[in-house]
């Protein structure tokens, strides 16, 4: 349908240069013509819809993908002759369930790079992955099984593969939805052969340069996984409760330098707390810090003797309810070669030893050590050739070891409340009571991790993090704030554990001799398992013979002699490592480096640091050029979103509507995609009903201030009709100068992924220079003046211009609205459509900073005026500018200069019916005429050329009647057109 033209909101926003005063010209601009003229006036036509209400939105999104070819856009650019690549590379999400919001804001971030490259001429590489195996997957699987626990290791992979299948095609559903330009075709997925044979091809040569090794040591272990976890695999519960318990260890051998104060005379202990009474059946000795002083106390109550540190006597005391009076004081050393009764098993014997990790923050300054439970604690043990049998079995339960009374206990339950009531029972119990703490818990299960000791397959990232640290400091960051995060994060990291005791993943390709339990791998071994991996997958661990995947060829070269006296690992590698080495299988060319990796900034401690460690360890080189970081999506409030709030927010439902359009109304895929681009991603990105309703605003906002340049183009072909830029009029010159200005900083937040820049400056460009100055001014002469003078063909070169320079800018985010716009150029039928055309091409020709002095002059002096005339219509007056003679009144002059029956530059700035620049005050001014004062500073060339100039503004009731057609106080009677009207009308012959 064809619309008539109605004036744009107009606000006193950006008053001065590029705003103003524009309420009163607002009113009258409204007001009908003649009717005997209304057909002669040139209004606005265009079918592009102001808004599309409802349905419409998602419904006209989905046939612009359709007719724009949405699909086919990544293999038609990977099919130009360009040398320039940009390669984004995907971090795989995980593949275990529904596509949420979070996705929608990683997505979304990589599709208006990758856009924003293609458009500037660049081959774009991106190739969606998804993250294939591990526990969640699998846990989600067999949960739609009855009796999974008898289900083999084939049937389980089968059944998590499949689960992973269906949850990849949803997401994929939904990614393509919300516009993401990708390679389809082509997509990766961890567990595709080719991908898992060059993960183990990475393992390998890391195994193979000495970064990866097995060893028996204390890991982070989940009960209810029965597996280790890295550390990137744990979350924080703040509001953890333990039962924490404050002990003694009676002295059965005194130091030597202490036997003076502990001479047998009376009961001496060692005082101890700890927050995991069930670790104490496997304690192995009691540490002490050697450099701190300690104290020998009696208790008043009991009697007893006690050793702890000298800063924690007033507190401890405190706590056990009791006073300490402090015998003597010594330092740790003086502690050495004592020992300790073990407080739960006979005849055990505790010895104190000297040990750096010992705080003085809580409890005692002395700590309980129990090597297979502690990190620090086996270290010591190491070094003193203590034993590290763990009496914890894979199910978090005491094992046989650990005697009858604890035996098939849970050690976070019922075990250990069993250890307190022996320690109770042995007199070792001297206070036990609730303690909340953060601890780490398994991401996946959500429930409490221990630490145990077990047999794993290791990284040493302490050998290879300093080369880490060194590489990634060349690596450019984004924000800069991350990277520190990431180096400390590097810093902290000593080991990383890749072996998990799952089915569903990459098996480590080892065997293991029957008898000795010593492990082979070697190139032989590695290169048969590599050849059948990339043939049959990763299943073929399982369901071959051992003779089909080891080779007598290897067995002999380490030494043995048949093939049957070994056995598979049943170990599979950490997801860590899997979507880590994604690298190897994904990236292009020699170098295999991608330009950027972006990731939410979980991923410091995850995919971008195991990315980088296998990298760096495998070929000394980081797989990225650019990190980018962004925060997680948050309640509109600034709350975690939980189905209990109430405050989840559904892309599919953003899209496409709700069950009730009332409460949630379809948006459309770029309400999504806009609400990311404005949101300052590098902090937490909050979404909701509000922030959903305020993008659909902006963005109905930016459709009519699109609507009107189509409308004003109706009967414009660029093409034909175009006027040079040195012929145009100087406010278009001036236009053509913003213009290029916006295009430069548009590309330059683009480049560096500031999208929220991006929107400012488009809000401002077209609210403040374009729809509140621009199109008011120009309202004129596009209405009123002969269809081909080259003064209305000239405002519409410059909307052409800026039509083009605008849609384009905001095409990597709002692809569907820029090619539904140029859908509707009345110029441009068979257009290839903005992404097939290029960026922004706006001329450094156009770039006069000179111009801006005499446009913003102008605008000043215009500013003067409609503040001095209160409200009251601007075109019912006439107004006098006096400037005295200087560069000031030049360029005052350039905008005066009349032209035969039409009006002037400088009248159309000021928005009156006339405008007089004179050099001095007329003689015949009234006494009382409205004189409005003011100066100008000019500053040209470079600031090379400055001068201030004075100016009075005199506006005068006009004396003119309005004009019929035009409604400028300009004619002689208000039954007649003015003198330029008639000229128009009587060129058209419609007189």
């Amino acid at each position: 349908m064809f619309w008539a033209w109605r004036a744009p909101p107009l606000s006193r926003a950006g008053a001065g240069a590029r705003g103003g005063l524009w309420a009163r010209a607002a009113s009258e601009a409204s007001s009908p013509q003649d009717p005997q003229y209304r057909d002669t006036v040139l209004l606005p036509r265009s079918r592009f819809p102001a808004l599309l209400p409802g349905r419409l939105q998602p419904e006209t999104e989905l046939e612009t993908q359709q007719k724009c070819g949405f699909m086919d856009l990544y293999s038609w650019q990977r099919q130009r002759k360009t040398k320039q690549e940009f390669c984004l590379h995907d971090g795989p999400p995980y593949a275990n369930g529904d596509p949420h919001v979070g996705h929608a804001l990683n997505k979304i971030l990589k599709d208006i790079a990758n856009r924003f490259h293609m458009m500037r001429g660049y081959k774009v590489h991106y190739v969606p992955g998804w993250d294939c195996h591990g526990l969640p997957i699998e846990l989600k699987a067999l949960s739609e099984v009855k009796g999974a626990e008898n289900l083999s290791p084939m049937e389980i992979r089968q059944r998590a593969r499949e689960f992973a299948e269906r949850a990849i095609e949803k997401q994929k559903s939904a990614f393509i939805r919300w516009g993401i330009m990708a390679d389809w075709a082509n997509c990766y997925h961890t567990f595709d052969p080719k991908y898992e044979a060059n993960q183990l091809r990475v393992f390998y040569k890391m195994y193979d340069k000495g970064f990866i090794y097995q060893d028996y040591k204390p890991v982070f272990w989940s009960p209810s996984a029965k597996t280790a976890l890295a550390e990137a695999e744990l979350e924080y519960n703040e509001q953890h409760v333990s039962r924490s318990a404050y002990l003694k260890f009676p002295i059965i051998k005194s130091p030597p330098k202490l036997t003076s104060v502990i001479d047998g005379s009376s009961p001496a202990s060692v005082l101890v707390w700890t927050t995991q009474p069930w670790t104490v059946p496997a304690n192995q000795a009691v540490c002490y810090m050697p450099d701190s002083a300690y104290s020998i106390v009696k208790c008043t109550t009991t009697g007893e003797h006690f050793i702890l540190a000298a800063d924690r006597v007033e507190s401890t005391a405190a706590i056990l309810d009791t006073q300490f009076e402090v015998v003597s004081t010594c330092k740790g050393v003086d502690l050495a070669d004592g020992s300790c009764a073990h407080p739960t098993i006979p005849g055990r014997v505790s010895p104190l030893l000297p040990a750096n990790h010992v705080t003085m923050t809580k409890g005692t300054g002395l700590v309980h050590t129990a090597p297979a439970h502690g990190m620090e604690d086996y270290s010591v043990a190491s070094h003193h050739q203590l034993s590290t049998d763990s009496l914890v079995d894979e199910g978090g339960f005491f094992t046989e070891a650990a005697g009858p009374k604890l035996q098939n206990k849970n050690v976070l339950e019922e075990g250990n409340e069993t250890v307190i009531q022996m320690l109770q029972a042995a007199g070792s119990l001297l206070k036990e009571e609730k303690y909340v703490h953060s601890y780490p818990y398994d991401w996946r299960t959500k429930k409490p991790i221990i630490i145990r000791a077990s047999k794993q397959w290791f990284v040493n990232t302490a050998s290879v993090k300093a080369a880490a640290q060194e590489v990634l400091k060349k690596v450019k960051v984004i924000p800069t704030s991350a990277l520190n995060r990431m180096l400390e994060m590097l810093d902290r990291r000593t080991f990383w554990c890749i072996s998990r005791q799952r089915c569903w993943g990459v098996p480590i390709p080892v065997f293991y001799q029957k008898n000795t339990g010593e492990c082979l791998l070697n190139s032989e071994t590695i290169t048969g398992i590599i050849k059948i991996v990339e043939q049959q997958g990763t299943d073929a661990w399982w369901t071959l013979p051992i003779e089909q995947l080891l080779s007598k060829e290897a067995v002999a070269k380490a030494g043995g002699h048949d093939v049957l006296d070994y056995v598979k690992g049943q170990d599979v590698l950490d997801i860590w490592f899997d979507s880590g080495t994604s690298w190897a299988h994904v990236l292009e060319g020699a170098e295999q480096r991608a330009d950027a990796y972006l990731e939410g900034k979980d991923q410091l401690g995850g995919w971008f640091q195991s990315s980088l460690l296998t990298s760096v360890a495998a070929r000394k080189k980081a797989p990225y050029k650019t990190l980018v970081v962004h925060g997680f999506t948050l309640g509109e409030k600034g709350e975690k979103m939980s189905k209990s709030i109430g405050n989840v927010v559904d892309p599919d439902v953003v899209i496409n509507g709700g069950e009730d359009h009332t409460k949630d109304p379809p948006y459309g895929a770029d309400v999504l995609r806009w609400w990311v681009a404005e949101s300052n991603v590098f902090t937490e990105v909050l979404v909701g009903p509000v922030v959903l309703n305020a993008a659909r605003d902006d963005i109905n906002k930016l459709r009519n201030t699109l609507r009107f340049m189509l409308g004003n183009m109706s009967d414009f072909n660029p093409e034909t009709d175009s006027i040079p830029a040195s012929d145009m009029y100087i406010v278009d010159q001036y236009m053509l100068h913003l213009l290029q200005d916006y295009g430069s900083k548009v590309t330059e937040a683009y480049k560096v992924y500031d999208y929220s820049k991006v929107v400012r400056l488009l809000q401002a460009f077209c609210s403040r220079n374009l729809s509140n100055f621009y199109f008011t001014i120009i309202k004129d002469r596009l209405y009123c003046e002969e269809e081909k003078d080259p003064k209305r063909r000239s405002c519409q070169t410059v909307l052409a211009q800026a039509l083009d320079v605008v849609v384009r800018s905001f095409a990597p985010i709002l692809p569907h609205l820029a090619e539904e716009v140029f859908q509707y150029l009345p110029y441009k039928k068979d257009s290839e459509g903005v992404f097939r055309t290029g960026w922004i091409s706006a001329s450094s020709a156009w770039k006069k900073p000179g111009i801006e002095e005499a446009i913003e002059g102008a605008c000043a002096m215009r500013d003067s005026f409609l503040g001095s005339i209160s409200g009251k219509n601007s075109l019912e007056y006439e107004v006098i500018i006096v400037i005295e003679p200087g560069l000031f009144f030049e360029l005052m002059e350039a905008l005066q200069a009349e032209e035969t029956s039409s009006v002037s530059q400088l009248n159309e700035i000021m928005m009156a019916s006339q405008t007089t620049l004179l050099s001095e005050l007329p003689k015949d001014t009234p006494t009382d005429a409205n004189i409005i004062k003011g100066t100008f500073l000019i500053n040209l060339e470079g600031g090379d050329i400055r001068e201030e100039s004075s100016y009075k503004v005199i506006s005068l009731p006009i004396a003119k009647a309005r004009c019929p057609r035009c409604r400028r106080y300009t004619s002689d009677s208000s039954s007649t057109p003015c003198p330029r009207c008639l000229n128009v009308l009587s060129g058209k012959g419609r007189m």
